[in-house]
């Protein structure tokens, strides 16, 4: 008689134990960056990244525990435009090679509701690393239909300034201020 109540508070006293952060990685395959400048006033002209890398440490009990950090070539770039992703590549602008990132890893987070927070990090680009703050949303949490396992899908917001990184030619006829939009999805890791 005394071992099932052994085992229901063992069961009990598990369920009081505060959740570790489970691993998430990013699904290249669903998350962008897409990012935007105004040309001499006339046009919006936007440009995106996709296909990179990175994980996030996800505490469901406690968000602000949590952690993300990300990775992409930078010549993963495009811009709609081949002679416009070329100059951006240039020592114009990047001068990038096969090898040159850009790297985002989480500093802190602040939850600011139930879905929403505001995650502290640094931005490393064209050989800069400046603190950025990305307004966050998650916009879903759960078991994926289609794969069988346990599923994020998060949208973030931030502005940047290009001359931070060494990216400012042409300024300010062509915008210093880039918003940046993000939406990512990140899968459960075996």
């Amino acid at each position: 008689m005394k071992t099932p109540l052994i085992a229901a508070g063992l069961i009990l006293a598990a369920s009081f134990v505060t959740a570790e952060p489970q691993k998430y990685v990013l699904d290249p395959s669903h998350s962008q960056i897409v990012f935007s400048y105004q040309h001499l006033g006339y046009s919006s002209n936007w440009g995106m990244f996709s296909g990179f890398e990175g994980e996030i440490m996800f505490d469901q009990e406690d968000p602000g525990a949590s952690s993300v950090s990300v990775s992409m070539p930078v010549m993963s770039m495009i811009t709609g435009w081949e002679p416009r992703s070329q100059h951006f590549m240039s020592p114009d602008f990047f001068g990038a090679t096969e090898a040159d990132l850009v790297t985002f890893t989480s500093t802190g987070i602040e939850v600011t509701g139930d879905q929403t927070a505001k995650i502290a990090g640094d931005l490393s680009m064209n050989g800069q690393t400046m603190s950025v703050v990305l307004d966050a949303v998650l916009n879903k949490a759960g078991a994926h239909p289609m794969a069988g396992k346990d599923w994020l899908g998060f949208s973030a917001t931030t502005t940047l300034l290009r001359s931070d990184y060494g990216v400012g030619k042409f300024a300010p006829y062509t915008s210093d201020e880039v918003p940046v939009m993000i939406s990512i999805e990140a899968m459960k890791a075996e």
